[in-house]
């Protein structure tokens, strides 16, 4: 049976430019107009003015092209009970991931205080994601007919529970703090309360529902997964993952890069769950006026959080005390990062972090480096993969997340050469490219990692616009 790793490793069937290609050689690489899936005045407007502060013209290009990708591509707006609904694909994979639809539109957020059109396609997946949440909180992804079986061809005969609507069903924290992290930001952006109705609030207290169950303290709770595949990250061990000691941390059956994990307490996840449950403590309180959601979300917070000083940290072999990747509770821990966030090294990125704190600053050092198994250096580029491609391959979001994070402007620029010089002619990001021949590189049409590039650029025209103007190292 072809699976998800068969599909998406394979490179562009896009046009690709020679190498040296000259300025006037950049050709928009967006869809004609007539044939865009949504188009917003703001973010039109805002490409233009980014796009005066960059001097480089293929560093301008890129984000010409990747900035919009979103919109330009994965949107589709209707309407359910009188009320917007937007369902965002994540790319080449028709289907609606709660993580990846949250961050495809984040980097939108700063321009929906002008544009009601925009507004209203974060009010439409707003609601989508409550919805979807509300037919299975322990699902990952969702198909657009909520009546519908998957037909994703590596899920169709997984061992689980699996619902209409529901199109992959691997248990992964952050899925269900990717939607909280959108509705707060939201909220805080526009004061609207609109999004906010009961159906919004019985989808939050299932997610608050559902990480108690995977506290896992009364049992192993309802989820199981089994799946016959290959590659062993594709399943769970007894469908359940490897035993824990049950410490107060919250169990996740996968990765954000969808690969099982080894142990199951995976600790970015849980520093994301507690930032996120902070912020619903707050959301349910300003928007709702609900004080039991609140004091519910901020209690098991406070839990999980007291549960990560406990267990959350190890020793590397030169004894620096480092934030763990995943642990078990009975002091097995596994020191690696992962591209796909939440991992240790965007931790600062998603707010679970100071970008100034200590133990941060080694954990992050740690894991650019041999420390991480993970970390691979080449010829054209280095940086952080995973298991889900394979080795030699980095994922240009490690480059973004390093960026997004640093404080000093040269190892921003190192980034964005790299970056520049690995899109491999197509005037897009990828999921993964080999870090000594970036021609060789998976998913084509990946649109998270194309809003992160726009995000990345966003980020130092407001902070560090100097950088747009300077020149890059030489790659």
């Amino acid at each position: 049976m072809i699976d998800r790793r068969t599909l998406i490793a394979t490179g562009a069937a896009l046009a690709i430019l020679p190498s040296g290609a000259r300025a006037t050689d950049l050709p928009s690489r967006r869809p004609a107009l007539a044939d865009r899936r949504f188009t917003s005045p703001a973010v039109e407007r805002e490409i233009a003015r980014i796009s005066a502060l960059i001097d480089d013209p293929e560093l301008r290009w890129l984000f010409a092209n990747c900035y919009p990708n979103t919109l330009d591509t994965t949107v589709k707006m209707g309407m359910v009970d009188g009320k917007p609904d937007a369902f965002v694909i994540t790319g080449d994979i028709p289907c609606l991931w709660l993580r990846d639809s949250s961050a495809q539109l984040h980097p939108y957020l700063p321009l929906l205080r002008q544009d009601p059109k925009l507004r209203e396609l974060f009010r439409g997946l707003i609601a989508r994601q409550a919805r979807s949440i509300l037919i299975d909180p322990y699902a990952n992804a969702f198909m657009e007919d909520p009546g519908t079986k998957t037909n994703l061809p590596w899920a169709l005969e997984d061992e689980t529970e699996m619902k209409p609507g529901v199109a992959e069903r691997k248990w992964e924290v952050d899925s269900l703090c990717y939607p909280i992290r959108l509705a707060s930001s939201y909220w805080h952006t526009t004061g609207d309360r609109t999004p906010f109705d009961a159906s919004w609030a019985e989808s939050a207290r299932a997610i608050v529902r559902t990480f108690r169950e995977q506290q896992r303290k009364l049992g192993s709770g309802p989820y199981h997964f089994r799946r016959a595949a290959s590659q062993p990250t594709e399943t769970l061990l007894w469908g359940e993952g490897n035993p824990t000691r049950k410490v107060g941390l919250i169990h996740s059956g996968f990765r954000p890069s969808d690969d099982a994990c080894l142990y199951p307490f995976l600790i970015p996840a849980n520093l994301f769950a507690v930032t996120a449950l902070r912020a619903l403590a707050r959301l349910a309180k300003e928007a709702r006026g609900d004080s039991r959601l609140a004091a519910d979300a901020a209690a098991l917070a406070q839990e999980v959080d007291t549960a990560l000083a406990r267990h959350g940290t190890m020793r590397l072999p030169d004894g620096r005390e480092v934030w763990a990747y995943e642990v078990d509770g009975f002091g097995n821990a596994l020191f690696m990062d992962d591209a796909n966030i939440p991992s240790l090294s965007g931790l600062a990125y998603l707010g679970c972090v100071s970008p100034v704190d200590p133990l941060w600053r080694r954990t992050a050092a740690a894991a650019w480096s041999t420390a991480n198994p993970w970390f691979f250096r080449g010829r054209r580029a280095e940086g952080i993969g995973g298991p889900h491609v394979g080795p030699r391959q980095i994922w240009p979001m490690s480059l973004m997340v390093r960026a997004l994070s640093a404080q000093d402007d040269a190892t921003i620029l190192h980034c964005l050469a790299m970056l520049k010089a690995t899109h491999a002619g197509t005037g897009f990001m990828h999921e993964a490219f080999d870090q000594d021949d970036p021609a060789k590189f998976t998913r084509p049409w990946f649109a998270w990692a194309n809003g992160l590039f726009g995000e990345l650029i966003l980020h130092l025209a407001a902070q560090r616009p100097h950088l747009l103007r300077a020149p890059l190292p030489a790659r």
